[in-house]
């Protein structure tokens, strides 16, 4: 069945991520160790402050730093915080290119070992080829990985070219073979475990997320739950985080709004005129208002209120 959302989702983030891996070669942004700042646009971080500000008077250059600086970093922010409290973890689904990786190496264990995480009982048998295979795909990443992080570090044109040369320095080679085992062990090991607890950025956007009742969310569908029973949990299956789709919001804390467990559902009832039992609502329509919002600070101090009163 065609979904049209998981068409974007998979462009978006694809588009993203080569933008991710191009950024530090096209100079769209970078930190360059051996200039001692960062590069944004071609250009460093000044962003031509110092030239506005030379010969300016003291109001002159702060209003040239408000409008060059901070009104961005403010703007962006703002942004970020109205998207993380609407839609959660948007960023994280739609475009993290951690978060690429991780269906990217769930589909591979999936295929080669019959389950999605080293965590999780497999469902078929599986080789030392398929484990050879496996190792080598996610240390070819880890690689690219690491290669493209020195790249924010260094000239990345300059770096590629000791690379095929193989005349990297020591410091760089044992950046780039350090780094390769970190990002081996968490794209073998963590990988969504890392996006649930690890990631500060993706915390911070559940938190912002559960703190609003009426955020856009995975609902189920209970009054047809009876169709559940012949389905072999594919949406929790294919949920990247290994999160029960099915569950109330709390639950979910850590959902990247993937819409992965929607297309399952989809598929499993593609011959149901009803459609799946999955869908985007505002908020939990099982649940009340209050039952999923984050201020136990505040229900604390009502309730010390209330037991003041009736003593």
């Amino acid at each position: 069945m065609y979904q049209p959302q998981q068409f974007y989702r998979n462009l978006s983030r694809s588009v993203f991520f080569i933008l991710f891996l191009l950024a530090p070669v096209t100079d769209l942004f970078r930190y360059d160790l051996t200039q001692g700042h960062f590069i944004l646009f071609g250009q460093s971080l000044g962003l031509g402050i110092d030239q506005a500000v030379a010969g300016a008077g003291g109001s002159d250059a702060a209003v040239q730093i408000l409008l060059r600086v901070l009104l961005p970093i403010v703007v962006l922010v703002i942004a970020g915080i109205w998207i993380a409290v609407r839609y959660g973890r948007l960023y994280c689904g739609w475009l993290c290119p951690h978060f690429s990786v991780v269906e990217l190496i769930n589909g591979q264990m999936q295929r080669l070992i019959g389950r999605p995480t080293l965590w999780e009982k497999g469902s078929k048998p599986h080789s030392l080829s398929a484990w050879l295979m496996l190792i080598f795909s996610s240390s070819a990443i880890a690689l690219i990985w690491a290669v493209g992080l020195l790249g924010y570090l260094v000239p990345p044109l300059e770096l590629y070219r000791d690379l095929w040369q193989l005349q990297l320095s020591g410091g760089r080679a044992w950046f780039i073979g350090v780094a390769t085992l970190v990002f081996l062990s968490d794209f073998l090991f963590a990988r969504h475990l890392f996006c649930k607890y690890g990631c500060a950025l993706g915390v911070l956007q559940s938190l912002l997320w559960m703190m609003n009742p009426k955020a856009l969310m995975v609902s189920f569908d209970s009054t047809r739950a009876a169709l559940c029973k012949d389905c072999n949990n594919a949406c929790d299956t294919a949920c990247p985080m290994r999160l029960p789709a099915r569950s109330i919001k709390r639950r979910k804390f850590t959902c990247t709004q993937c819409s992965e467990c929607i297309h399952a559902c989809n598929e499993v009832q593609k011959g149901n005129p009803d459609g799946g039992l999955l869908h985007w609502t505002a908020g939990d329509k099982r649940r009340s208002a209050d039952s999923d919002r984050m201020i136990p600070v505040l229900e604390l101090d009502s309730a010390k209120d209330s037991t003041k009163e009736s003593g």
